[in-house]
């Protein structure tokens, strides 16, 4: 394909270039126009079926209508034109559903409204995208808890504020990684029975233009479409679609931690996990010798989109009296994008983990980088029992200043010592100071969460 035959897409959802970096095409399908559209038309024949169902509409204009309706027979410059007029999609899809009807089109979209489609039809694709979310975060698990297992006993400097702080392992990082996805899977199953509900309330939510028969149909389209069925309508109460956009942003805040975890660890200076190596992938236009964090760097971009999109969605929350004035049209926005970028989000993190270099090497090298000092507490622990532990701490923060200012190892200078050496021989000093001998609950972490 050359420029000029390539679509004229200008935001990384839909560019040529960006597209498949920050998100996917069966997640791009599920909120494409076509099948936003074909969702339209499903809502809208399922209605007609419920409604013969409970005799308010003849039984053959419904089968007329499941017959004829289609989408992909549409005239879409049309399509474009009316709802660029009527500033809705939902009339101009009713309009040539009719005419594709024939003497049953007078009986589509009977008693219903605009925002009962549309919302019906956006619960219909976020059961569909949840089903390629939740599939993703099962795997993510999965990878997470290979590396955890992989590692359980790989030792590494724990770090806090940046600086080297205790030893941990490897596999204790990756299982607390993991620990984080297996939340959002809980989130996202116990999200499903408060978001895939339908939306069938007609103008103001009271059903009044079905005379009697709006419990019926209502509960008949949803087993028409299997989706649950509401207590009200939620035409301005919005805190399902919200907690939605939520989740995505806390599964792909956490996507976004672990990310700047492994740019971190690839940095030169640390050098501890790289992702997966493919030829040119983080190359750099000037520079041969860049192995730059590609994925990290997409991931935390995705988690920051999704974040603004949540807070978006809790503004759309705030809405006025029984249908709102635009609030809702801020969904059209926050919805689909938040879902795509989840959705490339995760591709990427997949890919990265699932071909993540660990250097155990370079680990245990960094480990040892102070000398001792990293098991400062170890050594203070050990004196404690002999000489209280404040004293313990004033002697081992004492021999950690020597060790910065003069040199040497942690071990060499606590053997120097004559407080340490009156309760602690060598062999207890080295001990002691092994970075490998102090890595309390890590490895039993990994087995727990792995056990749970």
């Amino acid at each position: 394909m050359n420029l000029s035959a390539a679509a004229s897409a200008t935001t990384v959802i839909d560019s040529l270039l960006f597209r498949d970096a920050f998100g996917t095409p069966q997640m791009r399908s599920i909120f494409s126009d076509r099948t936003t559209i074909e969702r339209y038309v499903e809502v809208e024949v399922a209605l007609a079926k419920a409604e013969a169902a409970c005799g308010v509409i003849p039984a053959d204009a419904a089968a007329a209508i499941a017959a004829h309706a289609r989408a992909a027979d549409f005239d879409a410059d049309l399509l474009k034109q009316e709802t660029d007029n009527v500033g809705y999609p939902v009339l101009p899809v009713v309009h040539q559903m009719a005419r594709q009807c024939g003497e049953a089109g007078r009986y589509v979209h009977w008693g219903a409204t605009t925002q009962d489609i549309m919302d019906t039809a956006v619960v219909l694709q976020i059961r569909a995208a949840l089903d390629l979310v939740a599939a993703d975060v099962d795997e993510l698990r999965r990878i997470l808890g290979d590396l955890a297992r992989r590692y359980r006993d790989t030792p590494m400097a724990g770090r806090t504020h940046l600086q080297q702080a205790l030893p941990i392992t490897f596999g204790y990082k990756a299982a607390v990684w993991r620990t984080m996805l297996d939340r959002h899977a809980q989130r996202l199953a116990q999200l499903r029975p408060r978001v895939l509900v339908v939306q069938f309330a007609g103008a103001a939510g009271t059903l009044a233009s079905l005379r009697g028969h709006g419990l019926a149909v209502q509960k008949a389209l949803a087993g028409e479409l299997a989706l649950a069925v509401p207590s009200a309508a939620w035409h301005v109460a919005r805190d399902a679609f919200a907690e939605t956009v939520n989740v995505l942003a806390l599964v792909t805040g956490s996507l976004g931690k672990i990310a700047l975890d492994v740019m971190l660890m690839m940095q030169n200076e640390i050098a501890e996990a790289f992702e997966p190596f493919a030829p040119g992938r983080g190359g750099s236009s000037t520079m041969p010798q860049k192995r730059n964090p590609i994925s990290s760097e997409l991931i935390l971009a995705a988690s920051k989109a999704v974040r603004q999109h949540a807070g978006l969605m809790l503004d759309a929350m705030v809405q006025d009296f029984e249908r709102a004035t635009g609030p809702w049209h801020a969904e059209w926005i926050a919805i689909p994008e938040s879902f795509v970028l989840t959705a490339g989000a995760l591709r990427q993190a997949k890919t990265m983990l699932g071909g993540l270099v660990v250097d155990e090497a370079r680990m245990r090298e960094n480990l040892n980088l102070t000398h001792g000092l990293v098991v400062a507490e170890a050594v203070m622990m050990g004196l404690a029992p002999h000489l209280g532990r404040q004293r313990a701490h004033d002697v081992v923060y004492g021999a950690c200043r020597t060790v910065g200012e003069r040199g040497g190892t942690l071990a060499d200078v606590l053997a120097g010592m004559p407080d340490v050496t009156a309760h602690l021989d060598r062999v207890a000093i080295d001990r002691l100071t092994d970075p490998a001998n102090y890595l309390g609950i890590a490895p039993e972490t990994v087995d727990r969460v792995l056990g749970a």
